[in-house]
């Protein structure tokens, strides 16, 4: 990866047109063959970037931007489109170049298979007197994280997220409307289970019928909080 650090202003043209006037940034470029600048905020978002495949040529200022101060153009092509992000660099302050090799990614903890998981050991958070039927419950639109039975024998499908959000509901809503058509099952029962539900997507499952409920990941793995201690 090369990271520089550089006055610089630019130019992004194709499927849209936006423009960076002058400032310091951080421009990177990846193995890869991705260009993206950074400014001192807005996080992780790049104020610009061009994806993979590119290419990327460097050089020499036009006459009019040689009087402007501008030293080198930085020409970033993508292979497959007219998109091309143009870079006019007019001070480079740092530059440094690394090879990082290959990343083993993130392991996220908390997912959403753990999630299924620890819900199938602890099936009574779904009320008292819920027993687990089996776990990934096959259907013809793919499978159903848990399906549970309540005391009084009703089935229960529930979809288990990270975070739920409105397609989540949409999800769980297919497969109670094909659950359904199984006399053996039906009526079978809907719940949304999430460590976090948006609004948006509690309003919509309400409104279908189909229960919250809100997973404490930290208190389902048994681990000591000072909010769960006495002293």
């Amino acid at each position: 990866m090369r990271v520089v650090i550089a006055r610089c202003a630019a130019r992004y043209s194709g499927r849209l047109n936006a423009h960076l006037p002058l400032a310091t940034r951080v421009i990177m470029v990846k193995a890869d063959g991705s260009v993206l600048l950074h400014s001192d905020g807005g996080s992780y978002k790049p104020l610009n970037w061009m994806s993979p495949p590119c290419s990327l040529r460097v050089g020499a200022p036009d006459p009019e931007q040689s009087d402007a101060g501008v030293a080198e153009v930085w020409a970033v092509q993508h292979d497959k489109s007219d998109d091309r992000l143009e870079i006019e660099i007019y001070e480079i302050l740092a530059d440094a170049q690394h090879e990082l090799g290959t990343d083993p990614g993130l392991i996220k903890d908390g997912v959403e298979a753990h999630l299924q998981e620890l819900l199938a050991e602890q099936v009574g958070l779904l009320g008292i007197g819920h027993t687990l039927v089996r776990r990934e419950f096959p259907t013809a639109i793919g499978p159903v994280d848990i399906l549970a039975r309540t005391k009084t024998g009703s089935t229960v499908a529930i979809e288990i997220k990270r975070r739920g959000d409105i397609d989540g509901v949409e999800q769980l809503t297919r497969y109670l409307e094909l659950l359904n058509r199984d006399p053996l099952l039906s009526p079978v029962e809907g719940v949304f289970a999430a460590q976090e539900i948006k609004p948006q997507a509690r309003v919509l499952a309400e409104d279908r019928g189909i229960r919250c409920l809100v997973l404490d990941y930290e208190a389902m793995r048994g681990v000591d909080t000072s909010s769960t201690r006495l002293f």
